[in-house]
């Protein structure tokens, strides 16, 4: 293995055990997704929106993606110090809402998946509106994977001065499971909207409060849980030349 390689496949130095380490729950369905789309489309870009110093590279690398992580640029700074660039990794120092970061994915027509956890929450809602057309008009064949917490948790959050607890400040957007159809209004490139399930962890983890893991999702179908349960969520984009379908509001 050339040394080049060895850098691009190991983590760096003082950070040996963050990629070794198994996400949270979350964090499991979020890889689960990337997973997924790698499966089909290996030398994709992965896109991972607000990462900071997250080390999702080392975990997912199949040694054929490209990796770009997009931050503000103070954030930028300090990552390309900890976590330098290299041949398949790069950092791009722009805000999520500044969409000059599209410009940034090379090779677009290998795939793109877009991760934004913890992000689409924090915009209000004519700005995922405008990153789910963005990203559905400029990466057809891609994805976007998501998190967003119930709409009754973004109101108690504003009425509690954008602090719920659960959720930091500020939550300008949530979103129930009877709403996923109404994503794809947003742009008429999308072509699909799904919740991701729980992905297999340890036999030992369990959820919060003593819950088993693999009972979290037969409780998320009750309606009445389900509908105070966070969503984890892939939207699909029409492959290039695909016929679109019309628009429409998504709030």
């Amino acid at each position: 293995m050339t040394e080049s390689e060895r850098t691009e496949s190991e983590a760096p130095a003082g950070w040996e055990a963050g990629p070794a380490r198994e996400p949270g729950a979350r964090g499991r369905r979020f890889d689960a997704a990337v997973r997924s789309y790698l499966e089909r489309r290996p030398e994709a870009t992965v896109v991972a929106l607000g990462e900071g110093l997250g080390t999702g590279f080392w975990r997912l690398d199949n040694g054929l993606l490209n990796w770009l992580t997009v931050v503000p640029p103070e954030t930028a700074a300090v990552r390309r110090i900890l976590l330098p660039d290299s041949a398949r990794r790069r950092t791009v120092a722009r805000a999520v809402t500044d969409h000059g970061w599209l410009d940034a994915v090379r090779e677009p027509e290998r795939g793109v998946i877009v991760t934004a956890p913890g992000v689409l929450m924090r915009l209000p809602p004519p700005a995922v509106r405008a990153l789910l057309a963005a990203c559905a008009e400029r990466f057809p064949g891609g994805a976007l994977v998501f998190d967003a917490p119930p709409r009754r948790a973004t109101v108690r959050a504003r009425w509690a001065g954008g602090a719920s607890g659960r959720w930091p400040a500020p939550v300008r957007w949530g979103l129930d499971r009877a709403q996923l159809p109404r994503v794809a209004g947003a742009h008429p490139g999308i072509v699909a909207v799904r919740e991701v399930g729980p992905a297999p962890a340890s036999p030992r983890r369990s959820a919060p409060g003593g819950l088993p893991a693999r009972l979290v999702w037969p409780v998320r179908r009750i309606p009445v849980l389900g509908a105070l349960t966070p969503l984890v969520c892939e939207v699909r984009f029409a492959p290039a030349g695909s016929p679109r379908r019309a628009s429409s509001a998504v709030s």
